[in-house]
C-alpha cells in the first residue's frame, strides 16, 4: 500500500477511523494530509541518555489519538496548535536540529504522521546520522510500527494504565492497555535490548515511561507487574515519572485534582527496584508546569 493510499483511508492508529486525509477530512487526532508541528528545538528534560549534554532534537507534532484529561501539551494534542510542513521541510527540520548539535531526533506524538516522517527520513537520507527516537503515548498499531523497522532506533512509549475503566475515563480509550501492550512488545522486537555508546548515550532500545497518577498506585503496581512478567530486567529500561500537575480538564476531576504524593510515587519506585529493572526516577521538583514548552502557530526557525 502506498503512502497516499494510507492517507486516503487512515488506519494508522487503533481507532482506525478511515478518514480521507487527502480530501481534507480529519479523524479523532485531527491530522491532515501534511505533517503539522508546533515546535522543533533542543530539549534538555528527557531522560539523561536521551538529552545528554547537547539536548534532544525534539519535534512536537500536533494532534493526538488520545485525549488525556491531564495533558500538559493540550494546546497541541487537543487544540492542534501548530503549522504545516511539507515532507521536504520536515526533512530540513531534522537536519537543522542535527546541525544545532542534537543528540538525536525525537519525534513526539508522531503516530498520525508516520507516512510523512518516512518520506522526510528518505529525503534526508545519509545526511541524517543521529539516532531517531519515537516518543509515543503508547496507543499504537503494530502494523504502523512495522513501517518504522530500520528507521527508528529508540522507542520511548508511555504505558499509562492497566485499567480499561481509567483509560476510558481519563484518555478516551477503553482498549488502551490491550493496544499499548501489543505495541510495546512490537517495539522491543524492532530494536531489542538497550545499547549505549561510550558516552552513555542510548543508541538503541526501549524506555518505557509511566506517570504515577494520584489515587492510582494500585493500577501503577499492576503495570510494573505486567512488565516484570513480560520482559527480563536487561531487556528494557523504565522511566518512572512524578511530574503530574493538575491541569486542563483534570482540575475538575476530584481524583486528579492534586499532585501525586511522595508515598504513592515511592511505593512504585520500590516495586520497580525489587523487579530488578534499570531506569530513571524523576525528581519531585519536576512536577511544575514551567517545564511545559512554548508552542507556535507559525514557523519560527
Amino acid at each position: 500500500m502506498s503512502m497516499n493510499d494510507i492517507l486516503k483511508c487512515c488506519t494508522l492508529c487503533p481507532r482506525r477511523c478511515g478518514a480521507d486525509r487527502l480530501a481534507g477530512k480529519t479523524g479523532f487526532c485531527h491530522a491532515g494530509a501534511k505533517a503539522k508541528i508546533a515546535r522543533a528545538d533542543l530539549h534538555y528534560w528527557e531522560e539523561p541518555p536521551i538529552s545528554g549534554k547537547n539536548g534532544s532534537g525534539t519535534v512536537f507534532f500536533s494532534g493526538c489519538n488520545l485525549q488525556c484529561c491531564f495533558c500538559q501539551n493540550h494546546e497541541i494534542s487537543e487544540g492542534c496548535k501548530g503549522f504545516e510542513l511539507s515532507d521536504e521541510e520536515l526533512a530540513e527540520t531534522f537536519l537543522m536540529l542535527q546541525g544545532k548539535g542534537a543528540e538525536n531526533i525525537n519525534l513526539v506524538t508522531a503516530a498520525p504522521y508516520v507516512p510523512q516522517i518516512i518520506n522526510a527520513l528518505d529525503i534526508a537520507g545519509d545526511r541524517l546520522t543521529v539516532p531517531i527516537v519515537y516518543n509515543s503515548g503508547g496507543y499504537e498499531n503494530v502494523e504502523t510500527l512495522e513501517m518504522l523497522r530500520g528507521r527508528v532506533d529508540i522507542f520511548l512509549p508511555d504505558l499509562k494504565y492497566y485499567s480499561c475503566k481509567l483509560s476510558a475515563e481519563y484518555s478516551g480509550a477503553a482498549d488502551y492497555f490491550e493496544q499499548a501492550c501489543r505495541a510495546l512488545i512490537k517495539m522491543w522486537e524492532l530494536v531489542g535490548a538497550p545499547q549505549f555508546d561510550e558516552n552513555g548515550m542510548l543508541k538503541k532500545g526501549v524506555i518505557v515511561r509511566h506517570l504515577v497518577l494520584p489515587n492510582c498506585r494500585h493500577d501503577s503496581a499492576k503495570i510494573v507487574g505486567w512488565l516484570a512478567d513480560n520482559f527480563a530486567p536487561h531487556e528494557i529500561l523504565i522511566s518512572l515519572m512524578s511530574q503530574y500537575v493538575p491541569m486542563h480538564k483534570a482540575l475538575d476531576i476530584k481524583a486528579l485534582s492534586r499532585r501525586t504524593s511522595t508515598f504513592e510515587y515511592n511505593t512504585i519506585c520500590e516495586m520497580v527496584e525489587k523487579c530488578g529493572f534499570d531506569g530513571y526516577f524523576q525528581q519531585r521538583a519536576a512536577a511544575e508546569d514551567k517545564y511545559v514548552p512554548e508552542f507556535f502557530d507559525e514557523k519560527y526557525y
